[in-house]
């Protein structure tokens, strides 16, 4: 079972996110744990202060180091296992993909730390993490969105958590591209037909199909994509086919 942590100072932000649909059946399942602490608990002042000046001045709060140390090392030392993969969500971070989605799907024990304010004191990065992760280009109030969003996209890789074992390996990024596009029942639904070869019970010519309108989807949409993996030869002469077709 994988052991997640969540250190916040809003705690109750995560009830809603962990409490239903895919990650709280993974719970249920015995798949995964969660346990969100409010760091604000381990602050060594009667006031539970959690943030001070930088210094050198300037604008904003940082996160004091003293009750994130002390919040990380009590979850370290009651788990059991390897050491934990602590996880800081910074917009100064390693961009998130779907690689690095399946990198911790693989761990035992992952925490995150989930900041305010103007930053942290820079000795948390320096002493503490093991990664440091950015869900786009772009900043959050809090780290609190940007792990929830880490943790989805991680326990739903966890064996068991999805209904059939190819879902995530058929998801867009995991075979490095974009999926193809899928329809459902009516086969017509007001005069918006599904592709002939999707109804025709050629799995072959569908199979073939699948590949050639996920790498049609990857060209137009993100065809940085392309410039980053080796296609088998088969998919190089159907991507030959969808150029063609654009010009």
């Amino acid at each position: 079972m994988m052991k997640i942590d969540v250190l916040s100072i809003f705690p109750e932000m995560f009830s809603g996110v962990l409490g239903h649909s895919i990650l709280k059946k993974a719970e249920e399942k015995q798949a995964v744990s969660y346990q969100v602490v409010n760091f604000r608990d381990f602050a060594d002042n009667r006031h539970q202060t959690v943030d001070d000046y930088p210094y050198g001045g300037g604008a904003g709060m940082v996160l004091k180091p003293q009750p994130i140390f002390d919040a990380v090392e009590n979850l370290v030392q009651k788990a059991e296992g390897k050491k934990p993969r602590v996880v800081l969500m910074c917009p100064q971070g390693e961009r998130y993909t779907q690689k690095k989605a399946e990198e911790l799907s693989q761990e035992e024990h992952l925490i995150f730390i989930c900041g305010h304010y103007e930053g942290y004191d820079e000795r948390i990065r320096e002493h503490l993490i093991t990664d440091e992760i950015s869900i786009g280009d772009y900043v959050l109030t809090g780290g609190e969105l940007g792990a929830m969003v880490v943790i989805d996209s991680v326990v739903r890789l966890l064996p068991g958590v999805l209904g059939s074992e190819e879902s995530h390996i058929q998801d867009s990024f995991s075979t490095g591209l974009l999926e193809h596009p899928h329809y459902t029942r009516p086969a017509d639904f007001r005069g918006m037909k599904v592709p002939d070869v999707l109804v025709s019970g050629n799995h072959r010519l569908i199979e073939e199909w699948r590949k050639k309108e996920s790498l049609r989807r990857t060209h137009l949409r993100r065809p940085d994509l392309l410039e980053e993996i080796e296609l088998p030869s088969d998919m190089k002469k159907l991507l030959a086919e969808i150029r063609n077709q654009s010009e």
